[in-house]
Formats: structure tokens, C-alpha cells, sequence
């Protein structure tokens, strides 16, 4: 059997559940070759041990045979798989998969490469396994997953900041499902806890890194820096900020106190033969 890589991946991704990583590919080729230089000297020192006079090789001799066929397949298998190569072949087979139109699919997250049920199939395969429906995030939870992704670590008060709404909830669910964990604490006051995502987030968004999420084009990290800044430590309002005069206020006062002023009646001088003050009368 000659050496064809796709079919080898194949059936390596088909005996394991677990995500295939380039590594473990590559350590199965070494592990080959290393069986196969064992059998290789296994033979050669049963040749030699037998007596050269009495028992000539011939070309017929079973361990000649065996040793020349392990030579051969030596040859065809590659000592070392680049990591190009097999990333070119997954990419082939995920490929021919999708074309076509099998039941299986070949993911690949940073943990590695993995056949999946087609999502054409999954409730078949969900019944089969009396499994409930899966439960979608609500648009607080994605919402609050996003600030996650693009800003962590971030503390809790930054996403709320953000968002303008209690986070607990959405922490929580997000906790929950593994896909945001504690990865330390903020150097501020009171030492509040960061949350950054999991290599789960990665396998549930299909990229193998964060470098590879999106870029977003709506605000730029600068942006949202000094949006948190200012959410957090809102700026005193002034009558310029909102289009008064600067002493806005002090001509406000003056104004009112000469209003209550000009209300108010101007006092009488008091009539002949009538007292001053009231407690002057007799």
C-alpha cells in the first residue's frame, strides 16, 4: 500500500473524538518510522545469526524478503510531515467534504482538527441521543461576549460601562458555558477581577486564535478607552457645554434678585397724628 496522506488523516481524525493537532500527526510519523527502523535491524540480525555456510541466503529467504519490503515503505513514507503540508491536505479533505455534501465536516479550532456532524444532520443525531435543544444566547450575552473578546481582560465595571446595563446575568450565563473564565485581577482600587475568554470561545466562534476574530471598523480601542474613561468619571457639565454664557449662572442669581426686588411694595411713610410703630400705640 502505497503512502497517501489524505487517507492516513482520514483515518486518524475517524479513530479519535479529540481535536487532532499538527503535532500528534507529526509524532504518529515518527512513531512509525521508528517501529519500522526497529523491524528493519529485528530482521537483519535474525539474517545474521544464522550460519552464512550452512544456510546460504538465497532470494528467496523469508527475512531478506521482509527486510527489502520495510526498506520500501521506508522510502515512500516522508521522515518528517511539514506543518504546510498537513494543513494543505486538511484543507483538501474539509474541501472534498463539503463538496460532496457528506455528513461530516472538518472543523479546525486552536486545539486542532476535528470531524463534526453536519449541521443538516445534527437533530437526527440530537434525537439519537435523547439530548435537549440547544439554547441560544440571548443578545445581552453576545453583546457582553464581544466586549469580552475584543477588550480582555476586561473588568466587569468596563462592560458595563460599555454597555450600560447590569452585566452580572450575562457573566454569569457566559461563565456558566464555559466560554469566559477569571483570568486575573485590574491593578485599581479594590483589585476588581479581568475576564478574558476560553480556548472553548475559540471552537464556539470557529478560529483558532483571537488574532483571527474580525477587526472591528466601528470604534477603535482608543475610542472605546476613553469612552469607558469617560463613562466611569463623568465630567462636570458647564453653561459653556451647553451653549449659556460662562457666568451663566451669576447673571441667573443677579436676575432673580431683582425680580423678587421689584415684587416686592415700597413701604409707606406713615400718616400725621399716627405712630410710627405699631407698639407706640396707646
Amino acid at each position: 500500500m502505497g503512502f497517501n496522506l489524505k487517507k492516513i488523516l482520514r483515518a486518524l481524525l475517524f479513530s479519535t473524538s479529540d481535536p487532532l493537532s499538527i503535532k500528534d500527526i507529526q509524532a504518529v510519523v515518527s512513531r512509525y518510522h521508528n517501529e519500522l527502523e526497529l523491524a528493519k535491524k529485528a530482521a537483519k540480525n535474525a539474517a545474521e545469526s544464522e550460519d552464512a555456510a550452512d544456510n546460504p541466503q538465497s532470494p528467496d529467504d523469508p527475512d531478506a524478503a521482509e527486510q527489502t519490503e520495510i526498506e520500501d515503505i521506508m522510502s515512500q513514507v516522508p521522515t518528517l510531515l511539514t506543518a504546510t503540508q498537513i494543513r494543505e491536505a486538511m484543507e483538501e479533505i474539509a474541501g472534498e467534504l463539503e463538496e460532496s455534501g457528506d455528513v461530516c465536516r472538518l472543523l479546525q479550532s486552536a486545539s486542532g482538527f476535528k470531524l463534526a456532524i453536519s449541521k443538516d444532520y445534527a437533530d437526527w443525531v440530537r434525537l439519537l441521543r435523547d439530548d435537549p435543544r440547544p439554547q441560544r444566547l440571548t443578545r445581552a450575552a453576545l453583546e457582553t461576549l464581544a466586549i469580552i473578546a475584543y477588550r480582555q481582560p476586561v473588568t466587569r465595571a468596563e462592560i458595563e460601562a460599555i454597555r450600560g446595563v447590569n452585566a452580572d446575568g450575562a457573566i454569569a450565563r457566559l461563565t456558566e458555558k464555559e466560554l469566559v473564565f477569571i483570568s486575573g485581577r485590574a491593578d485599581l482600587p479594590g483589585r476588581p477581577v479581568q475576564f478574558s475568554t476560553t480556548s472553548k470561545f475559540l471552537d464556539f466562534v470557529g478560529v483558532s486564535s483571537i488574532e483571527e476574530l474580525p477587526v472591528s471598523d466601528v470604534l477603535s480601542p482608543g475610542q472605546i478607552s476613553e469612552w469607558i474613561r469617560r463613562a466611569s468619571s463623568p465630567e462636570e457639565i458647564t453653561d459653556k457645554d451647553v451653549g449659556l454664557p460662562e457666568n451663566g449662572a451669576e447673571h441667573a442669581e443677579k436676575q432673580m434678585s431683582l425680580d423678587y426686588s421689584a415684587e416686592q411694595p415700597a413701604e409707606q411713610p406713615p400718616s400725621p397724628g399716627q405712630p410710627e410703630r405699631a407698639d407706640e400705640t396707646l
